[in-house]
């Protein structure tokens, strides 16, 4: 197959105040979630003045990329689209029909299997293909890499650096704590194919990071921004209640790496720099968190990688045992009931 475009494919997010309430409304797009029960996530949202982190870093991703792909000449050109706020996908793949792109190549801002952090993507595209119309270009979503090298190497540069903040004097009572999004049990345990995969490839994440950033401590997966009603389980344990619980055992303090995110967007800065931050706070715990990959070099050469596996047809770069896969059956991750607010 050959290839004539790069598209970034991302979530979206509010960039001023008005786009905020807006913007919920599309995440929550039938669900049937009244405008009063977004209004917590407003909120959030408007504590850093309406203005989500995460279409700038998706900018500066693709400026980084641009650069990359220049200097190992690959000469696709580089679109953007998302599935919440401008630039929308369809809008996206208008201008790629426009163009004359007809086979691009999509690079999905999550390292995860499951529904939302890779299924979903692969009805975007094709929500934003039957909205474009028959001449609309066909995006081939690349794999996920949750273990490749260059997502692996910049987390574990993050945790060495947040330990680094840290009383070394109490090493011997720190603890390392890895976060990812909570997902529903029933999403979690889906039994399709790939069912459990996202829990199993954040645990091989976690195990890496662990084994290359701080092998002496101790170490743990939990979860963080869950939403919906309360009877439905979610993964847990939440983040907060499982800081309440190491303070009750007496570690003294934590790194807190957030490897269920590529970069440093609302939920992890609200979430973690604030409710997990002022959570470990009132319970007299040190704590650091570390950074998410962002732009970091090995972070954007791993994406130029990931393009020249499919058009050069290169080596599959993997430091774990689990498998990655470039499509999925029609069967896998099963499309969730949706209901509830987002965080």
């Amino acid at each position: 197959m050959v290839y004539d475009a790069f598209v970034l494919l991302s979530f979206g997010g509010p960039e001023k105040p008005d786009d905020v309430m807006p913007f919920l409304r599309n995440v929550v797009r039938g669900r049937g979630v009244p405008d009063e029960r977004l209004a917590e996530v407003y909120e959030h949202y408007m504590h850093f003045g309406g203005v989500s982190p995460i279409n700038q870093q998706c900018r500066d991703l693709l400026a980084a990329l641009e650069t990359e792909f220049a200097a190992h000449d690959i000469t696709l050109p580089v679109y953007w689209g998302n599935r919440n706020w401008h630039p929308m996908l369809a809008d996206t793949v208008a201008q790629m029909r426009d163009d004359g792109i007809e086979h691009a190549l999509g690079f999905a801002t999550s390292a995860y299997g499951g529904y939302s952090s890779c299924k979903q993507y692969w009805e975007d595209i094709a929500a934003a293909r039957a909205h474009v119309g028959p001449k609309a270009p066909k995006i081939a979503k690349l794999r996920q890499f949750h273990d490749h090298p260059g997502f692996v190497r910049p987390n574990v540069e993050a945790v060495r650096s947040a330990l680094d903040t840290l009383d070394a004097a109490r090493r011997a009572s720190t603890r390392l704590v890895f976060t990812a999004h909570s997902i529903p049990v029933s999403m979690a345990q889906s039994a399709g194919p790939t069912g459990g995969r996202y829990n199993a490839q954040l645990e091989e994440t976690a195990r890496l990071v662990h084994a290359e950033a701080a092998e002496d401590l101790p170490y743990d997966l939990v979860w963080q921004s869950r939403s919906g009603p309360p009877h439905i389980p979610w993964l847990e344990p939440d983040i907060n209640d499982h800081l309440e619980a190491l303070a009750e055992k007496g570690v003294t303090d934590v790194v807190v790496s957030p490897i269920g995110f590529v970069s440093d967007h609302l939920e992890v800065i609200w979430d973690l720099d604030n409710e997990a931050k002022d959570t470990a706070a009132r319970l007299g715990l040190g704590y650091a968190r570390a950074a998410t990959p962002g732009v970091h070099p090995d972070f954007v050469s791993m994406v130029r990688e990931l393009v020249q596996e499919r058009t050069d047809d290169r080596k599959r770069p993997a430091l774990g045992t689990l498998a990655t896969w470039d499509t999925c059956q029609i069967d896998c991750c099963p499309t969730p009931v949706r209901r509830g607010a987002p965080r």
